[in-house]
């Protein structure tokens, strides 16, 4: 076994360990961490075990990235349309408050002068 074409095997280890953490349902991805699990206990894994396992955290992660890219710039801009929202409303919060107080003054006055 050439030790130079495998990874660090702590690094390695760290790795399906941090993966082992997810909640993953993808079957392909379970096989191969289990498979990664069982050659890690028994030693050190070969270079096909290694490659394979990388090959399937890597498509699993990249698809699950991509998606939540795409959740978190959705996200994004429905906010930036809710700020936008809130902002105009405030500005005609704004503008029917002082209408409020104008009309508000007119009637006061009105009532000063007594009924018409």
């Amino acid at each position: 076994m050439l030790h130079s074409a495998l990874p660090d095997l702590g690094r390695l280890r760290a790795l399906v360990a941090t993966v082992g953490e997810f909640y993953v349902r993808d079957r392909a991805l379970e096989r191969a961490q289990k498979a990664i699990e069982r050659a890690l206990r028994a030693g050190e894994p070969d270079r096909g075990e290694v490659r394979a396992y990388l090959a399937e955290v890597k498509r699993y992660f990249s698809g699950f990235h991509r998606e939540a890219v795409g959740q978190l710039a959705y996200v994004d801009r429905e906010l930036e349309r809710l700020y936008q929202r809130q902002f105009n409303l405030t500005a005609e919060r704004g503008v029917a408050a002082r209408r409020v107080e104008a009309t508000q003054g007119v009637l006061s006055s009105l009532a000063e002068l007594g009924p018409p």
